[in-house]
Order: structure tokens, then sequence, then C-alpha cells
């Protein structure tokens, strides 16, 4: 019985995590983040946001463990917490460009055409 507790916030904390994900800027901040740490300068230029709008970003992939910073100085370095997060979003990718590229296909074959 015990088990059955966790598992309604396990699964809560599971969905908090994939709001986080369903965002396409914060999507954007992950894949700028593959390369390795930026600061908050590079990422802004980057992925064309204003750094007010960044921070909010990244505050929130910050207080749900996604992100790690560093200050050194005035600068604000980031970098992804663990790897796997880019893992989990190349296949969710994977998944999203094969369900397209079936859809396709379908698309192809009801014109008639091979």
């Amino acid at each position: 019985m015990g088990g059955d507790v966790a598992k309604p916030s396990l699964y809560e904390l599971h969905a908090s995590i994939c709001q986080v994900l369903g965002n396409p800027k914060r999507l954007e901040i992950i894949d700028c983040l593959r390369e390795g740490e930026k600061s908050v300068t590079e990422l802004t230029s980057a992925i064309e946001v204003s750094q007010s709008n960044l921070s909010q970003h990244l505050a929130l992939m910050r207080q749900k463990g996604m992100v790690l910073a560093r200050r050194q100085g005035v600068n604000v370095y980031y970098r992804l917490a663990d790897p796997k997060i880019l893992k989990a979003c190349d296949l969710m990718r994977q998944v999203l460009l094969e369900h397209l590229e079936a859809g396709a296909e379908l698309a192809q074959a009801a014109r008639g055409k091979p």
C-alpha cells in the first residue's frame, strides 16, 4: 500500500517537469545549452528574447532542477543539470519526426503518389 501513496505525487512531479519542457523557448534554451555552459548574455542573443523574459524561463528551469547557475563577477552562467535532459528532448523530437514522416507518407499514399 505504501507504494500506491507515492504514485500520484511522482506523477505530479513528472507532469511538472513536462510542463517546463512544454514551452518552445525553454526547449530552445535546452538546445542552446547542448554545447555547454552559456552566459545569460549569450543565451539572450542566441534565443532572441529579452533578458527579463529569459531570466523568468531560467528561474523556473532552475527551480525544477533542469539547469544549474554559476556566478562569475557580474555574469551568470547556466548549464544543464543532467545530460539525460538532452536525451529526453532528443527522444521526444525523434518520436515527433517519426510521427510527421508517417503522416506525410499517409498523405502521399492518399494522393496516389509513391
